[in-house]
């Protein structure tokens, strides 16, 4: 089956690095784009500016978003996906360095599907990497 892109949010350069190549390193063949803080995570979606040609930026399949972000933040974009009959949806998974109890229960109240706090090895990375794409891409049944 072929996959929708999987949308991946983070302004850390070194971060996006590393998911991007904990993919790779798991054999993933799902497309993957990344943009840099949330105002680009909304530009993706409507398909403006840079991001345009919707035939290229499709409708991801899954959104892993980082919480703390310049221009719109995590919490942000979770409101604003979840108030857009467009957007609803599509299952967000936060994966923030933040482990705060107030911030992860904000984002469930908000609308986030699932709520990560980043590791601190590339292989714990890759377990979170394998165990994300076994639940959202094997066992789940996502929308089309």
């Amino acid at each position: 089956m072929k996959h929708l892109p999987i949308l991946i949010a983070d302004d850390d350069e070194d971060d996006r690095f590393l998911i991007k190549a904990a993919f790779e390193e798991c054999g993933s063949t799902i497309p993957l784009f990344f943009v840099q803080d949330g105002l680009e995570l909304m530009q993706y979606l409507n398909n403006e500016n840079a991001y345009a040609d919707a035939n290229v930026y499709k409708q991801p399949s899954l959104i892993l978003l980082d919480l703390n972000m310049p221009k719109k933040d995590g919490r942000e974009i979770i409101q604003e996906m979840r108030s857009n009959s467009n957007f609803k949806a599509i299952p967000i998974v936060v994966l923030s360095t933040s482990n705060a109890p107030s911030d992860i229960k904000t984002c469930y109240e908000l609308g986030a599907n699932s709520f990560i706090t980043k590791p601190s090895s590339f292989e714990g990375l890759l377990e979170i990497i394998k165990n994300l794409q076994q639940f959202w891409f094997v066992t789940a049944s996502l929308p089309q």
